[in-house]
């Protein structure tokens, strides 16, 4: 396989801005260095480090509004062929800084591309998990579902996550938790990575999706394919 064409990027939803130590960022940088060794060009960011208000309007700051970094980081997702989401969990959930990351993504779903699709058909989302509560396939499930609702294409076995024991205790990065040479995480991350870079090099090759059936901007102007609505039968 050859993966010298695509981009990922990478978002880190945790609750700590750069310069303090993201345990999430510790499991996704697994996930970057396999990608980099492939020959993928990477990107990532932690979303806390932008000016990024609540809402779902493109771009906030328009009309006298506040400072909005989103339209930037948009403009990296749309430049990429992979997205990869990281959360740490809290009281079983995404984080908040998650939560607003996919809320201004769903604000942009209605954007089509040169197709007339929605604006992500042919990018491949992924998620990356961290705690030390349970939760991991709680908190993959809602992601994922956002994404791929969104028009991101999901690939099999689409999220990794490494938790300890419930309740207080070590984290990933911590020495004493082990989790770097816990085999489940271990596989499970490499896993979602091949398979987001190898739906993304299918996508790619074929130009993404045919907009045969799934064109809003065709619906729009009247074609049904083979749509047949039962009230006129």
């Amino acid at each position: 396989m050859d993966y010298s064409g695509i981009k990922a990027l990478y978002i880190n939803g945790t609750l700590k801005k750069s310069g303090e130590q993201s345990h999430t960022e510790g499991l996704m940088k697994v996930s970057m260095d396999i990608m980099k060794k492939e020959g993928v060009q990477v990107d990532y960011l932690r979303f806390v480090d932008h000016t990024i208000p609540v809402g779902l309007k493109p771009d906030l700051s328009e009309k006298n509004g506040p400072e909005d970094n989103w339209p930037n980081i948009y403009e990296k997702i749309m430049d990429a062929d992979i997205l990869v989401l990281g959360t740490p969990i809290w009281l079983g959930e995404r984080s908040s800084i998650m939560s607003k990351c996919i809320e201004r993504l769903y604000g942009m779903s209605a954007e089509t591309n040169d197709k007339g699709q929605y604006t992500y058909y042919g990018k491949v989302g992924g998620c990356i998990i961290t705690g030390n509560e349970d939760g991991i396939k709680h908190t993959a499930m809602g992601i994922l579902y956002a994404l791929q609702h969104l028009g991101f294409s999901i690939p099999p076995q689409a999220d990794c996550g490494w938790v300890g024991e419930a309740g207080p205790g070590p984290s990933y990065l911590d020495k004493e938790s082990g989790a770097k040479d816990n085999a489940f995480t271990n596989r499970n991350t490499t896993f979602m990575t091949y398979n987001v870079m190898h739906l993304a090099s299918f996508l790619k090759e074929k130009n993404g999706y045919p907009k045969y059936g799934n064109s809003r901007e065709a619906w729009d102007d009247g074609t049904r394919w083979n749509f047949d609505n039962p009230e006129y039968r």
